[in-house]
């Protein structure tokens, strides 16, 4: 006898239940059927995924990332993970009644906060993915941008207007970096390897310093250095809004400038499309903005033909 057929002894309870199981398997083989086109469009192709701190606060969010991971890296993408940090760097200074500050949304780091930062970072937060990665199945390692010189960087220099006199000064950010070079070699010796690199966005400078990195930039730059398919940057909001809050499901980089320069894009979601900018710009084909708070956002964006979040790409 089928699957499909019913059985004169079954009781009408369990009939019904029958049913009911096979109209999910029905379900399941439809939405495998519906990825497989996108499955073989990223076949061994790099995703660089940035993993927002504001999106790994989010009850049982980072479960479903490491899944999501462990899927991608088994369909054949070879997946890269930069991962933040912002609100829990935040909580251990204040516990340590170490004082911080931020200058244009970027923290000022001093000698005593670099240590905490690289503390939290590589120590917490790193060791959390790649045991979670690795309990879903995965074979993940954690690497700072030290490691291997991975990340060389240089001080991050900004300047602004003084409000009072009008004059542009130079603001001391302490050791606060922007990559200068990615050492891909590093990361393809681990891809190579059959796991996945799980970055800290820690660099060192050429006389040895240690240098806090925005993660956003650390992973525009390693996207752009490893000629990466797609860039994700997982944060806490759906996307790019417009001026009535709607989101915006695509962008071209001229598109984005010009939304940046009517005000319609502003504060925070500044850099993230600037980063996005410069990552198609650098050669990614596409850079996405997405909320890394929904549960399998990733795989929706990947698998599916709607995707989710704001996609950027050049033109």
């Amino acid at each position: 006898m089928s699957s499909g057929e019913e059985n004169p002894f079954q009781g009408k309870d369990e009939r019904v239940a029958n049913l009911r199981q096979l109209a999910k398997w029905r379900a399941t083989a439809r939405v495998l059927t519906e990825a497989l086109p996108h499955i073989l469009r990223y076949d061994q192709k790099t995703v660089v995924v940035k993993y927002g701190g504001n999106a790994m606060g989010e009850e049982g969010v980072a479960e479903h990332f490491a899944q999501d991971v462990v899927l991608m890296r088994q369909t054949g993408i070879d997946p890269v993970i930069v991962h933040g940090g912002g609100p829990q760097i935040g909580a251990m200074l204040k516990r340590l009644e170490i004082k911080s500050s931020f200058i244009d949304g970027l923290r000022v780091t001093d000698q005593a906060a670099i240590d905490v930062v690289e503390m939290v970072l590589t120590g917490t937060i790193n060791k959390q993915i790649v045991t979670a990665i690795n309990s879903a199945g995965g074979r993940a390692v954690g690497v700072s941008g030290k490691d291997g010189q991975l990340i060389v960087a240089k001080k991050l220099v900004r300047t602004r207007k003084n409000p009072e006199t009008g004059a542009t000064e130079t603001v001391d950010l302490g050791f606060v970096g922007e990559p200068e070079k990615v050492n891909t070699e590093v990361l393809q010796s681990i891809v190579r390897s059959d796991m996945i690199a799980v970055i800290a966005p820690i660099g060192i400078g050429e006389k040895g310093e240690t240098y806090n990195i925005n993660a956003d930039t650390v992973a525009g730059a390693v996207a752009g250095a490893l000629n990466a398919d797609r860039m994700l940057l997982l944060t806490d909001v759906p996307g790019v809004m417009d001026r009535n809050g709607n989101l915006i499901e695509s962008l071209t980089t001229t598109e984005a400038r010009a939304l940046i320069a009517d005000g319609t894009i502003s504060g925070g979601m500044i850099p993230k499309v600037e980063t996005c900018i410069d990552a198609v710009e650098r050669g990614v084909s596409a850079a996405v903005i997405l909320d890394g708070r929904i549960q399998h956002v990733i795989l929706i964006e990947l698998f599916t033909e709607h995707g989710a979040g704001t996609m950027i790409t050049r033109g």
